[in-house]
């Protein structure tokens, strides 16, 4: 019989960081009008330009490409541009990148891993396809293991509009429509089954593909979902952030939400005064790094009308968009990964998570590592994460008996 965690409200309210962080030639497949499109920032490369009119097709149809050369590489890597889908049901173009192992693909095609990057910004500038350099470290790991590795950027960054940050939704149908992508990406040889790892931003992002998959993605098999350091527990974020050295991912909740929402269904005038909806305006041009530096020596409770979770607005948006309210169980198995002296995302989040998502019936495993911090905990964890997904490509049962080395391990549920 599992033991229930009991966490006093007070507690977590005091130690819950919620820092949403993370590790803080073009070719054509599809008919599309090139001649009139709109990029959106000057300072981009012209790839990041969308056609004003987006190909016929559904989710995951490449809209362009092009290879990049990232020296390291162990495989071929390329930018793609592909339909997704907002929360309100629009068509949008949405970037990211497709790494391919070298050498042959077996007969069932390369088993996919979509990564879903960590907090970035919300700014055009701060998409990883720009930087593909960044990812090599990243992408080897999963090369060398036989996996294809597809990268979405999310939705607003390096496209027009500002990224939905910590919009579940949003986040999901850019992680599953990249797979999608891969499936008709030239020379791709894609499998049909996949898993998905994220970390912090990456993590929440991770848990909504799990939850969204079976009905946005039918067709395809997810075998598995990683979530580092996911983030839950949202009704307590402005409290938890407003001393903190994270507290402009207040705003960046605020400005992500109302971007997928709207004003209607999240209104910025209802919890913001006006200087809260300048530093607001800060969003567009600046990524993660430098908003904090201009938060830095701001008092944010002048910045605010209303604590967010005393606004039904808002309220039902923060429920909405953390994981914590899931109603049902998604098929997969999931693992939750969390350093043990995270100072970002506190370790007693996940704790809370864990029990929340067992007493639905999600078959899933925590892995804690001891004195690991927030970033620090993806190297040591890398070889039995690679060796816990392999198990679910292999359709091994849950749970898993990997005891990875320095982890307190828990499980819930059998598969």
């Amino acid at each position: 019989m599992r033991k229930q965690i009991i966490t006093p409200l007070a507690i977590i309210v005091t130690v819950l960081v919620l820092g949403l962080a993370g590790c803080s030639g073009s070719s054509d497949s599809s008919s599309k009008d090139t001649s009139a499109s709109t990029k959106s920032s000057p300072d981009l490369p012209d790839f990041y330009a969308v056609p004003n009119l987006l190909p016929i097709g559904g989710p995951g149809t490449i809209i362009k490409s092009e290879p990049v050369e990232v020296a390291g590489l162990r495989g071929s890597l390329s930018r793609v541009m592909y339909v997704s889908t907002t929360v309100k049901g629009d068509k949008i173009a949405v970037t990211g990148m497709i790494a391919v192992p070298n050498g042959d693909a077996p007969a069932s095609g390369w088993p996919v891993v979509s990564w879903a990057h960590g907090t970035t910004g919300l700014a055009d500038s701060c998409a990883p396809s720009l930087k593909p350099e960044e990812f090599t470290e990243l992408a080897n790991g999963l090369l060398n293991s036989g996996y294809l590795v597809v990268a979405t950027d999310y939705e607003g960054l390096g496209t027009p509009g500002l990224h939905p940050y910590i919009s579940g939704h949003s986040e999901a149908y850019g992680t599953l429509d990249i797979v999608k992508a891969a499936q008709v990406f030239p020379g791709a040889n894609a499998s049909k089954r996949y898993a998905v790892w994220g970390h912090s931003q990456g993590g929440h992002a991770a848990m909504f593909a799990g939850n969204d998959a079976e009905a946005y993605a039918p067709d395809l098999e997810l075998v598995g979902v990683v979530a580092g350091a996911p983030p839950s527990q949202l009704l307590l974020i402005n409290a938890a952030l407003q001393a903190s050295p994270f507290k402009h991912y207040i705003a960046m909740a605020a400005g992500g939400l109302n971007a997928s929402y709207g004003d209607t269904e999240a209104p910025l005038n209802q919890v913001l005064t006006k200087e809260g909806l300048d530093f607001v305006s800060n969003l567009s041009t600046k990524c993660s790094t430098d908003l904090g530096k201009i938060a830095a020596n701001l008092d944010f409770s002048k910045l605010q009308l209303a604590d967010p979770a005393t606004v039904p607005a808002w309220s039902e948006l923060l429920r909405s968009n953390d994981p914590a309210n899931f109603v049902q169980p998604f098929e997969s198995p999931l693992l939750i990964i969390h350093g043990g002296n995270d100072e970002q995302i506190p370790v007693v989040s996940s704790a809370v998570l864990f029990e929340q998502l067992c007493k639905i019936g999600q078959v899933e495993q925590r892995w804690v590592f001891e004195g690991q911090s927030h970033a620090g905990v993806i190297v040591p964890s890398a070889p039995s994460m690679l060796q816990w997904i392999g198990d679910r490509f292999a359709n091994k049962p849950m749970p898993d008996p990997i005891s990875p080395p320095g982890a307190v391990v828990q499980s819930c549920g059998k598969s």
